[in-house]
């Protein structure tokens, strides 16, 4: 059994890595404009309808449509992100993420795949400081996944709805 914790293949973006020195120093070559479209997002979730407060499992993959490797610079330290109805991790919260510029390594062909789970609910904050969860109104709601490249004219988004019953 492995020990998650101690495993150094998991890194901070949540995607399990063994690191390739060799791609990562051919994915330098790729021009970034090439990178950044040969990567393509998909967004599933373990099901298409959902009980009020049931959580939701969110898979999302990014490939490299490439035969080779490469470097996809992001413009921030977040590799890839969710949203549920155009809400960043369904809160309203503060999210404090680096702003420095970052990249994601590709092996040729490769696709990283991360999971998180969406409890059915939005956090908001009030004005008081106080925040409060929300349970999501029923119905039809659009969780989508992107990879925060630099340029918003090329960002890589998927997206797929669900409904609450």
């Amino acid at each position: 059994m492995v020990d998650r914790r101690h495993d150094s293949s998991t890194d901070r973006t949540g995607f399990d890595e063994t690191k390739n020195y060799l791609s990562s120093a051919l994915g330098r070559v790729v021009p970034r404009s090439v990178a950044r479209r040969a990567v393509d997002v998909a967004v599933s979730t373990d099901a298409a309808e959902y009980a009020p407060d049931e959580p939701v499992t969110i898979t999302v993959a990014i490939r490299n449509r490439l035969p080779v490797p490469v470097e996809v610079p992001t413009s921030t330290r977040r590799a890839w992100g969710w949203a549920v109805d155009g809400v960043l991790e369904a809160t309203d919260e503060r999210l404090y993420v680096c702003a420095e510029e970052s990249t994601l390594a590709f092996r040729a062909g490769e696709t990283k795949r991360a999971t998180a789970t969406w409890n059915g609910r939005f956090r908001r904050t009030d004005g008081d400081g106080l925040d409060r969860s929300v349970r999501a109104d029923r119905g039809e709601h659009t969780i989508s996944a992107f990879v925060p490249v630099p340029d918003a004219d090329e960002r890589h988004e998927d997206s797929v709805r669900i409904r609450i019953r």
